[in-house]
């Protein structure tokens, strides 16, 4: 009866695997009521490594190559099994196959804006983007923190588990490293050579070996970029008396060629300008340190009577800059002389 039972068990004389796809780290060869001929051979592939289990503990590792299986070439585990017969009969023992190939493009990011502390803006809510690759170095350790028993177990099933450590570590270097958010765009490269080094031994306690580590992108929120946005458009105004001067000579020619020609340049040339002097005023003080609440919020009570000595005394520089832009309109004949004449004595006069 002995006899017909050892007749009827199955061996096995080749262990190998072939991978099929991308994405599968660890790999459970096929046991079930299987036994290991003595002197079986293993093939291990290169990007490859193999691991023996007895018992569900991690017995011998095998590097790529050929490995015919032999009380040798398994010490480890001949010494946990003490067999009387040193594998002269057949044994079973868990296999695990696991790749060791790079891991590429696997992308990271903020799911929700992350909080941090900015000099320039006080506390920021802002979004990274990258990507990084990683291999698996040590399968043992991989098996007994990751993968364990199962049958299977692919990059899609710990990249969540990693994009969660990379936020988390981020988050602490970003805080930690002083940068402004403006500066950050051009430190890209040396925040990504710090994260990668944060990174680093967060991926040898899983057997897992950080190879690249890159930030492509770094983000405000919408409502907080527009903000961003206007803060960068009046640091290019500069002067806002000046932009003001510009925006209303160019408004001339239109003017012109509307309803009422030139009858209405005069009024709206005089507003303007005081609009323009009594807006620039207002930031002026606006911005000056030490003003007191108070001043700032009577200003707009007394810009009625800045407009209107301002309208009154136009600067020197003022009417010359009006004076070539209504010559110019005489030249494309839009004004005629007599009507440049007009307005050139009013301007003088207002001079006086």
């Amino acid at each position: 009866m002995a006899l017909m039972d050892f007749i009827k068990k199955q061996f096995i004389d080749v262990i190998q695997w072939t991978e099929e796809g991308d994405g599968v780290l660890a790999y459970r060869y096929p046991m079930q009521d299987f036994e290991i001929q003595n002197g079986a051979q293993l093939t291990v592939r290169d990007s490859q490594m193999a691991v023996f289990v007895n018992e569900g503990q991690v017995a011998d590792v095998f590097a790529p190559g050929l490995h015919k299986l032999t009380t040798q070439t398994l010490p480890v585990l001949t010494n946990l099994k003490n067999w009387d017969k040193l594998f002269a009969s057949p044994f079973k023992s868990d296999v695990y196959f696991f790749s060791s190939r790079l891991q590429l493009d696997r992308k990271w990011g903020t799911p929700n804006p992350i909080t941090i502390r900015d000099k320039d803006f006080g506390m920021v809510r802002m979004r990274a983007f990258g990507i990084y690759s990683y291999k698996l170095t040590d399968p043992g350790k991989f098996y007994k923190e990751i993968s364990g028993t199962r049958e299977q177990y692919g990059v899609d099933d710990l990249d969540g588990q990693l994009r969660s450590l990379v936020i988390s570590t981020m988050t602490d270097l970003f805080g930690d490293s002083g940068v402004p958010f403006i500066d950050m765009a051009a430190n890209q490269e040396a925040l990504s050579e710090a994260l990668k080094w944060k990174m680093k031994t967060v991926f040898e306690r899983y057997g897992l070996e950080l190879d690249s580590f890159v930030v492509q992108n770094v983000t405000l929120p919408e409502e907080l970029q527009k903000i961003l946005d206007t803060k960068i458009g009046m640091n290019m105004i500069g002067d806002m008396g000046r932009f003001t001067q510009y925006q209303v000579a160019n408004s001339i020619p239109l003017a012109a060629q509307n309803e009422g020609g030139l009858a209405g340049i005069g009024a709206g040339l005089g507003a303007g300008l005081s609009i323009g002097q009594g807006m620039a005023q207002a930031m002026t003080q606006a911005m000056q340190p030490g003003l007191a609440p108070a001043a700032v919020a009577l200003a707009p009570a007394a810009a009625p009577a800045a407009a209107t000595a301002a309208a009154a005394s136009v600067s020197a520089d003022e009417v010359v800059a009006t004076l070539e832009k209504l010559h110019g309109l005489v030249g494309k004949g839009i004004l005629s002389q007599a009507e440049f004449d007009t307005k050139k004595a009013e301007l003088l006069g207002k001079l006086g």
